[in-house]
């Protein structure tokens, strides 16, 4: 309505916490916050509701004075937030922007020269460790940018890292000489953001549920990229973990500083297990992932390995790795080598991978198993057929026993993968492996035999009744008598193939497979 009456000014000053109801159009004026308000007058001469009114200075927070209502009108209509059109949820934007938190807020620059550490540790453990009301938790965001650090960076339990991409948000770890190099870039934390024997003190929760995707983990100092300690139920979606070595330094095997991209520890009452790695790569390291320790449920999936001594080397107490969809090209060594039991290699492509880094003379397997209870399904090799005579991708060195096996299998058909094994010179009667007849009834071996220059391929069949009696049939053709006689024993409930070989001087290679119904 039109202004009818103009009347003397008044205004009144004091304390914030002193602010008295004005009357209409008085200014009160607060000393010690700076903020100006003005009375709304009464309800009689219009006013929509008796208070007063804050005018915006340069002192007053907007984000809490203005109001915020999720429409979405881009869509063609205004979403209803509340039980009924006028009645909207209405927020603050401050409360709105506090939905996530971005690491500059924290102090972090992302400039590339700037020493981060002390900004983003702070923030994970604002974020994640001193409140246990899970609604304090919150995404960190990390803008494109190169966050230099000079320390490690501890992740707690339940923490959620989100770049802009790999290699576009990236934790680079640069001393720059100026102090000692850590163990690791980053690693994972408690939820007290307490690490090594102190995870689990004080009634913190172990690493577990910790999130961290669209970022790359990198190096300039010769150091480990990732430690993953204690960890349950975690995950790494388009994340890089790249190290400071170069072809060069891959090459020369004299340069050997054994630094990995993914490392794992575990104790007994904290096993690493349920862990995903997927669209990650591991670069330029000696290993994109070494351990002996304890684990159990690794997944690495859609992943690229390059420029590494080896690309998977888990040995120990580790095992549980599943490597499924993988790229492996420009490693010095074994692709994948499983010197512990139940792990899987499936439909991988690997390229220069064996060769020492020089295509393509192989040096070594693509796939080296040192264990029983592992298996290559559908995995695919550059290594031509020609190459593979000498220097075969797959290669089992684990011995075979009676209660483990490196096998294909469908259903109640099993195959157990190609193995090499020397009969020596002159010898009787000794045992190439063994079997337990309760679970083994019956088997078919597959072999081949080469012994100087001689060829011998043919199929040994077994069948058992339990502790009780074994029958066997040989049917074989050969290019000139080798001189080795195979037999079939049966002790209790163990069934053991048997070897005797002449003297010629020579020993003989048995290359051989087993199948049988499971």
């Amino acid at each position: 309505m039109a202004i009818v009456q103009i009347s003397r000014i008044t205004n009144r000053k004091g304390l914030t916490e002193n602010l008295p109801q004005l009357a209409g159009a008085e200014f009160g004026w607060c000393i010690d916050s700076r903020r100006l308000f003005i009375g709304n007058g009464t309800l009689q001469a219009g006013a929509p509701v008796i208070g007063n009114t804050e005018i915006l200075t340069q002192y007053s927070d907007i984000t809490l004075l203005a109001e915020y209502t999720y429409e979405d009108i881009v869509v063609g209509y205004a979403v209803q937030t509340g039980p009924t059109p006028s009645d909207p949820i209405v927020r603050t934007v401050q409360a709105k922007l506090d939905d996530f938190a971005n690491v500059r807020d924290f102090g972090a620059t992302g400039n590339g020269s700037t020493d981060d550490t002390a900004a983003i540790n702070r923030a994970l453990f604002q974020l994640y460790c001193v409140e246990t009301n899970t609604q304090v938790r919150r995404s960190l965001y990390f803008p494109a940018g190169t966050y230099r650090v000079t320390d490690t960076i501890v992740i707690p339990t339940y923490a959620k890292l989100v770049g802009e991409g790999a290699d576009c948000s990236i934790i680079l770890l640069d001393t720059q000489g100026d102090s000692a190099v850590p163990d690791y870039v980053a690693r994972y934390g408690d939820s007290l953001q307490q690490t090594g024997v102190n995870i689990g003190v004080s009634g913190a929760v172990p690493p577990r549920n910790i999130e961290i995707s669209s970022m790359t983990f990198q190096c300039v100092d010769t150091t480990d990229i990732f430690l993953v300690q204690d960890a349950y139920q975690c995950w790494f979606d388009s994340v890089n973990f790249v190290g400071p070595l170069t072809e060069l330094d891959i090459e020369d095997t004299g340069i050997d500083p054994d630094i990995a991209c993914v490392r794992f520890a575990s104790t007994v009452s904290n096993v690493c297990q349920d862990i995903t790695f997927d669209k990650c790569g591991f670069y330029n390291s000696n290993y994109g992932f070494s351990t002996a320790q304890e684990t159990s449920g690794i997944t690495i999936s859609n992943s690229g390995f390059g420029t590494l001594n080896n690309g998977i080397l888990i040995s120990g107490s580790a095992g549980g790795f599943r490597a499924v969809h993988n790229v492996f090209d420009l490693i010095y060594g074994e692709g994948i080598f499983f010197n512990c039991p139940l792990n899987v290699s499936s439909y991988n492509a690997f390229y220069n991978v064996g060769n020492s880094l020089i295509n393509p003379t192989p040096t070594h397997p693509i796939i080296r198993f040192g264990s029983d209870n592992n298996v290559s399904v559908g995995d695919m090799f550059e290594r031509s057929v020609d190459l593979s005579v000498d220097d075969p991708p797959i290669v089992i060195t684990a011995t075979v026993t009676s209660s483990g096996t490196t096998r294909s299998q469908l259903g109640r058909y099993a195959r157990e993968l190609g193995r090499t094994f020397v009969l020596a010179d002159n010898v009787t009667t000794l045992p190439i492996f063994s079997v337990n007849s309760q679970a083994t009834r019956a088997f078919d071996l597959y072999y081949t035999l080469v012994r100087a220059g001689e060829t011998r391929t043919g199929i040994l069949r077994s069948v058992s009744q339990p502790s009780v009696s074994n029958n066997y049939s040989e049917d074989y053709s050969q290019t000139l008598d080798l001189g080795v006689t195979l037999s079939v024993t049966q002790t209790g409930d163990t069934v053991t193939v048997r070897y005797t070989t002449t003297g010629t001087g020579t020993a003989a290679t048995m290359t051989y497979s087993m199948s049988h119904l499971a």
